[in-house]
């Protein structure tokens, strides 16, 4: 049990800090992001259990040999009110600690997409009263605003594209049908989910700055997986400048929130300036060796914890 333990802590710290660090300064994501994408849920669910597991497993040394004999044995000795001889203030902190951050994380994932589901119900109410219909492109709203806004609003039965005026009036037809495109490549491909679950890590653990780090370098590889999709219907630079000029007034995000662009192009809410320079010089994407390669990782890392747990 301790030497589980001791690995688990070990598997944690490396996926806290490292792993994360050099995921996210790492140049070939942008060459595949849904591989990258994959990596970075690995990460995040392989570090929690990692984390949660390794404060079971201390806590549980003087219950058992094994961790299913000492959930065993915890238990029976919470029925009949008894500790087991040996059992010292450390350990039944850190069984704590196991039971707080795991149902602490749980609990924010679920309020999280809870209160994501009301705010984007309500917002689906509004711009059904406060916007027109865009009869070209069906699912599509206008709103009147003269900023060049284009978001999207996922809903389980009924999504939505929304674009400005200040849009329709900014961009050409090709640009238009990029903008889109990229818009209901979100929809699509279900990215409000992955982030959601990215966003509720992050308010969970504020004060973990791999939580912030991660949260940015997945809403950049969405983005670009949407960019993508949309480079199936107008060529590179179409795309590129669509963007540039949408960007260079405002953003939003594709959970329908606001974000401000933060001065410098490498500044983490930049989410224009990478995607425009991938448009312009497109990188080579990963070679299947590569990809396989990356998606093994990315199952080891998940199955390493569990493997731990259940040898443990």
């Amino acid at each position: 049990m301790f030497v589980t333990a001791v690995a688990l802590m070990i598997v944690a710290v490396l996926l806290a800090g490292p792993v994360p660090i050099w995921l996210a300064t790492a140049d070939w994501p942008a060459r595949s992001p849904a591989v990258a994408l994959v990596l970075w849920q690995a990460i995040a669910l392989a570090g929690g259990l990692s984390m949660i597991g390794s404060l079971l497993s201390f806590g549980l040394i003087p219950f058992g040999e094994n961790l299913f004999e000492g959930i065993r044995s915890l238990a029976g000795h919470l029925v009949t009110g008894t500790l087991p001889a040996g059992t010292s203030f450390g350990s039944v902190l850190l069984l704590c600690a196991a039971l707080i951050l795991g149902s602490h994380l749980l609990l924010n994932l679920a309020a999280t997409f809870s209160r994501a589901g009301r705010q984007h119900r309500r917002h689906r109410h509004l711009i059904g009263l406060l916007s027109d219909p865009l009869p070209s492109h069906s699912g599509t709203r206008v709103i009147e605003h003269d900023a060049p806004v284009a978001y999207c609003l996922p809903g389980a039965t009924r999504s939505a594209t929304v674009l400005s005026r200040g849009l329709l009036q900014l961009l050409n037809a090709d640009q238009l049908r990029a903008v889109i495109a990229h818009e209901r490549a979100h929809l699509l491909q279900r990215h409000h989910l992955v982030l959601l679950a990215f966003k509720s890590w992050h308010s969970a653990l504020p004060w973990f700055p791999i939580a912030n780090r991660a949260e940015n370098a997945v809403a950049l590889l969405v983005e670009m997986l949407a960019d993508d999709q949309a480079r199936r219907v107008v060529d590179d630079r179409t795309l590129a400048t669509a963007i540039a000029l949408v960007g260079s007034a405002h953003q939003v995000d594709p959970l329908g929130t606001d974000v401000e662009l933060a001065d410098g192009p490498d500044h983490p809410f930049d989410l224009v300036t990478p995607r425009v320079r991938r448009l312009i010089t497109p990188p080579a994407p990963l070679t299947p060796s590569a990809v396989l390669f990356v998606a093994a990782g990315a199952a080891a890392l998940l199955l390493l914890p569990t493997l731990l747990l259940s040898l443990a």
